[in-house]
C-alpha cells in the first residue's frame, strides 16, 4: 500500500479532528449547532469556518480549518519572516467563549507549514500548536485536570515535552503591555518544530494529532461540571473585563492573527476568536483578596499545576472524561 503524502495525511487528520470536536461541543451545549461557512481564498486554498452562538453553554465560538497556499510575498519575508518561493499551511484553530463565567474560555490550534523553492522542492517544514485555558474564576481542580491531561498526552511521546511546552505557553500568551499579565493559566504551546533525529515528521504529525484529540478530554469535563453554576451580574462584569484582555492579546500579539492578515486570509474567520461582548474600563482593578484578584494573581505568576493533583482527583476526572 503506497504511503499517503504528508500534506494529504495532515489535512485529513485536521478535518477529522474538526468533526469530532464539533460533535462533542454540540452535545455539551445541548441546544446550539455549528453552522459551516466554506470559503475560498483567491490566491489559493480555502477553509471551513464552523461557528456556534447563543447556546445553552457557548455564547460564541468557532472551530475552523484552513488549507491555504500561495507565493511568498515581500511582506511575508520581512514581517513574519519566511523565505522561499511558495508556501503551504494547514491547520485547525478554535476559540470558545461560554455564557457562564465559571466555564473557562479555551483556545486550541494545531498546524503544519511548508516552504518550497522555485523548483518546487520542499525547502522547509515545521509544526506548531497548543491548547490553553482562560478561566474567569480560578477553580484549581479544573486547572490541575486541564494540565494533567496535556501532560499525559505529551508524556506518551517524551516526558521532556510537557515542561518545555508548558513554559513556552506561559511565556507566549502574555500581554507584555500589561506588566507581564498572562491571558489565562496556560497549557501547552510549541512552534517551529522540525524533523530532527528520532523526532521526525511522523513524530510531530502523531504528536499534533494526539494533542488535538486530547482537547475534548481536557475541556468537556470542565464544561459539564461548571455549566450550571449560578452566577451574578458582577460575575458577568468581571468576565467581560477579562474578555477585554483576551481581545488585547489576540489583536496585539498573536502570531496566528498576524499571519492570517498578512497572507490575505479570511478576516471573519481570523477574528472569530474575539469575544461577543467585552469591557475596557479605565484602570480597572479588582478589590484585594477577592476571587477576581486571586485569578489575576494566577495570571501574573504561573504555577506548576500537575505537581498538585492527587490520585483521587485524577480518578474522578478520568471517570468524567469517560462518561
Amino acid at each position: 500500500m503506497p504511503e499517503i503524502p504528508t500534506r494529504e495525511r495532515w489535512t485529513s487528520m485536521i478535518h477529522e479532528l474538526q468533526d469530532r470536536i464539533c460533535a462533542a461541543l454540540e452535545t455539551a451545549d445541548g441546544k446550539a449547532r455549528f453552522i459551516e461557512d466554506a470559503w475560498e481564498r483567491p490566491e489559493g486554498g480555502g477553509g471551513k469556518t464552523r461557528v456556534i452562538a447563543n447556546g445553552n453553554v457557548f455564547e460564541k465560538g468557532g472551530v475552523n480549518t484552513s488549507v491555504v497556499f500561495g507565493d511568498v510575498t515581500d511582506a511575508m519575508r520581512t514581517q513574519l519572516p519566511v523565505n522561499g518561493s511558495r508556501w503551504f499551511a494547514c491547520g485547525l484553530s478554535l476559540v470558545l467563549h461560554p455564557v457562564n463565567p465559571f466555564v473557562p474560555t479555551v483556545h486550541c490550534n494545531y498546524r503544519m507549514f511548508e516552504l518550497y523553492l522555485e523548483s518546487g522542492e520542499l525547502a522547509d517544514r515545521w509544526f506548531g500548536g497548543g491548547t490553553d485555558l482562560t478561566p474567569f474564576y480560578l477553580i484549581e481542580e479544573d486547572a490541575r485536570h486541564f494540565h494533567q491531561t496535556y501532560k499525559n498526552s505529551c508524556d506518551s511521546f517524551d516526558p521532556a515535552l510537557y515542561p518545555r511546552f508548558k513554559k513556552e505557553c506561559d511565556q507566549y500568551f502574555v500581554n507584555g503591555h500589561r506588566n507581564g499579565e498572562r491571558r489565562g493559566i496556560g497549557g501547552i504551546f510549541y512552534d517551529y518544530q522540525r524533523a530532527e533525529g528520532e523526532k521526525d515528521t511522523d513524530f510531530w504529525m502523531r504528536f499534533g494529532e494526539a494533542c488535538g484529540n486530547a482537547f475534548t478530554a481536557a475541556y468537556i469535563p470542565i464544561v459539564e461540571k461548571r455549566k450550571n453554576t449560578a452566577y451574578t451580574a458582577a460575575n458577568k462584569h468581571w468576565q467581560e473585563i477579562r474578555r477585554g484582555r483576551y481581545a488585547e492579546f489576540n489583536l496585539v500579539h498573536d502570531r496566528g492573527t498576524l499571519f492570517g492578515l498578512k497572507t490575505n486570509g479570511r478576516t471573519e474567520s481570523i477574528l472569530m476568536s474575539l469575544p461577543p461582548v467585552a469591557r475596557f474600563e479605565y484602570n480597572y482593578q479588582p478589590a484585594p483578596g477577592t476571587e477576581e484578584d486571586r485569578l489575576l494573581e494566577a495570571c501574573l505568576h504561573p504555577r506548576e499545576w500537575v505537581t498538585e493533583i492527587s490520585e483521587e482527583e485524577k480518578n474522578e476526572w478520568a471517570r468524567r472524561s469517560n462518561s
